[in-house]
């Protein structure tokens, strides 16, 4: 249900460059900036189609197939939408690479979407320079929005790492009070940003972090790690962790006989994918968030956004699993890029950036009540999340909606 990251449970997509067939082709006017014609928006984006976080390029899937579906219906504005998504791997040189091809060769009149905060750190000088939008990027990291006046045509979508770790310390502070937390969190930007703003969330409260343990990507298994901090003593376990990770860690806690209250971060909480590979009786109890519907969720099998949603999925890419969060992620947000687009005033950068930068859209296929808005000085979307809890067969929501500014 959530948007999940490295994930070795789903086979890798073989590399490949990939367009939605719509639209495309022609030069630009002249009062046109690049990659819009009057019938036609080219856009581009790098995904992990191959290697270790194969798993993300079902977002890319997603957004194809909204913007198939959008084609369908005519466009935005009378413009089809062409996107082009190239494969990087995961690898921040490659997706440089697919940057500097897709802006000057390729001539995108922006780049949507791109997945990894590494990845999108390594091109965000390079298109700011060039002056093309980076927009929606695939990545929780709070320095999309932090510095706007720095990258003025960087932004990021989903809700930010700091937003949910807060979200999870108000979540503990009424549950938990006095607890003993004991973190495993990735060694980078993610992990570190994640557990910055828990302890931000936290400070003046009688809850401690007594133990803290981390790993690489490249690691084989947390298995260890886990162990420590079983034996820490904490009641409380503060889990961020990207998927095959996340899965690595309920089944080592499972295993260890450990009890804790386990908090498991937004990317790793997909129940499909991490959840029933270890054993759904395994992850009982198990808190987490969530932003969008979940299209596993039964509660949503009759709501409109979601069935539009599954439909359309069916029809435009018959290959995906419409349960899969990253589809439904990977909807979502083509839905907001579409809305952006359409209210544009005039075929520029300048102007799609304008209206990035002045938003406030209730989309369907989000949590009720959860809005994407934005002014001039707020660069982040998304800033609200809904705690859910694992009830041994399906996540579900606890509460009202918590808003958690990123500042």
């Amino acid at each position: 249900m959530a948007l999940i990251a490295v994930l070795a449970l789903v086979p890798a997509a073989c590399g490949r460059d990939s367009s939605s067939g719509g639209g495309g082709g022609g030069s630009s006017s002249a009062s046109a900036d690049p990659g819009i014609t009057k019938t036609s928006i080219k856009l581009g984006g790098s995904y992990p189609f191959s290697g270790p976080a194969s798993a993300y390029g079902t977002i890319g899937e997603g957004a194809k197939a909204y913007f198939k579906y959008l084609n369908a219906k005519g466009g935005v504005n009378g413009r089809k939408i062409d996107f082009m998504a190239l494969d990087d791997g995961y690898e921040p040189p490659k997706a440089l690479q697919n940057a500097r091809r897709l802006v000057q060769q390729e001539k995108v009149f922006a780049m949507f979407n791109t997945l990894g905060t590494p990845n999108n750190l390594a091109i965000w000088d390079f298109l700011n320079q060039q002056k093309v939008p980076q927009l929606y990027v695939a990545t929780g990291s709070s320095q999309w929005g932090k510095d706007i006046k720095a990258h003025p045509y960087t932004i990021g979508w989903q809700p930010n790492y700091v937003t949910e770790a807060k979200v999870y310390a108000d979540y503990l502070k009424k549950a938990k009070p006095k607890a003993k937390v004991a973190v495993l969190y990735q060694n980078d930007g993610f992990g570190k940003d994640l557990l910055g703003g828990f302890e931000q969330g936290i400070a003046g409260s009688g809850i401690k972090i007594v133990k803290k343990e981390t790993y690489n990507v490249t690691d084989p298994t947390v298995a260890a790690q886990v162990g420590r901090l079983a034996r820490s003593g904490a009641d409380t376990f503060l889990n961020i962790t990207t998927p095959k990770f996340s899965a690595q860690a309920i089944a080592a806690v499972a295993k260890s006989g450990w009890k804790p209250l386990h908090i498991l971060n937004n990317v790793g909480a997909d129940k499909n994918l991490v959840l029933k590979p270890v054993g759904l009786q395994n992850a009982k109890g198990i808190v987490s968030t969530a932003y969008f519907k979940d299209p596993q969720d039964p509660q949503w099998k009759d709501d409109a956004a979601v069935k539009e949603y599954r439909d359309a999925l069916k029809q435009y890419s018959p290959k995906s699993d419409p349960e899969d969060g990253f589809n439904m992620y990977g909807w979502t947000v083509a839905s907001t890029m579409a809305k952006a687009l359409e209210q544009m005033k005039k075929p520029t950068r300048a102007a799609l950036m304008d209206a990035v930068r002045n938003m406030s859209l209730d989309q369907g296929t989000l949590l009720p009540g959860n809005k994407v808005e934005t002014s001039p000085d707020d660069g982040y979307p998304l800033e609200a999340m809904q705690i859910i809890k694992f009830d041994g067969q399906n996540w579900k929501l606890q509460g009202n909606l918590i808003q958690a500014k990123a500042k």
